[in-house]
């Protein structure tokens, strides 16, 4: 593992702690209700866009420390980290009672920021398993291509759960989205622990 693919590893791993630190220490915010994206919002908001910026940088570079090894799966890393950047730059509306205050309900239009933002999240959730995949069919390690293989099969379900929850807005949409952004920057996390 060199120095951009431990940094890689790092922010895949940091990335996951603090939104779950923040996430349980927000007052206001539920966990297993409320997206992830949510946290950029109120006044602690910004912990969570430097998290996605940070995050995202991070991972991007960690690709660059992949490209020699495994240039196809770099490639799809670099598009996942530039994808959480954007996650980043725009960010969701307020809706489903957060931040405090907020009606409990989706709003009836949303503005472009978030249209931006949801876009750069399905290129995460869609880029989570993608990425997965490539791993999976690599010449890694065998122990990552089954972890790849775990991951994958994990992230494909969550995410689909996520996706139908956020939908109807279930009281378990962030519970879904967490699962898949476990499993996905786990399993990415162990990549990049082995290049």
């Amino acid at each position: 593992m060199g120095p951009l693919t431990a940094l890689g590893a790092a922010a895949c791993v940091g990335f996951l702690v603090v939104f779950g630190i923040d996430g349980w220490t927000r007052p206001g915010y539920r966990p297993r209700r409320h997206p992830v994206s949510a946290l950029a919002l109120g006044p602690r908001g910004w912990l969570q866009t430097a998290n996605f910026l940070l995050s995202g940088l991070c991972i991007t570079a960690g690709a660059f420390g992949a490209w020699n090894a495994a240039p196809m799966l770099a490639l799809g890393i670099a598009v996942l980290g530039i994808a959480l950047v954007a996650s980043g730059v725009w960010r969701m509306d307020p809706m489903r009672g957060y931040p405090p205050g907020t009606p409990d309900a989706a709003p009836q239009a949303h503005s472009k920021n978030h249209a931006r933002h949801e876009r750069a999240g399905a290129v995460v959730f869609g880029g989570m398993p993608v990425v997965a995949l490539i791993a999976a069919l690599s010449d890694l390690a065998v122990p990552v291509r089954v972890v790849s293989a775990i991951g994958l099969v994990v992230v494909v379900f969550a995410a689909s759960r996520f996706a139908t929850a956020w939908e109807r807005d279930d009281p378990l949409t962030g519970r879904w989205q967490r699962i898949a952004l476990i499993a996905g920057l786990g399993q990415l996390a162990a990549v990049f622990a082995t290049i």
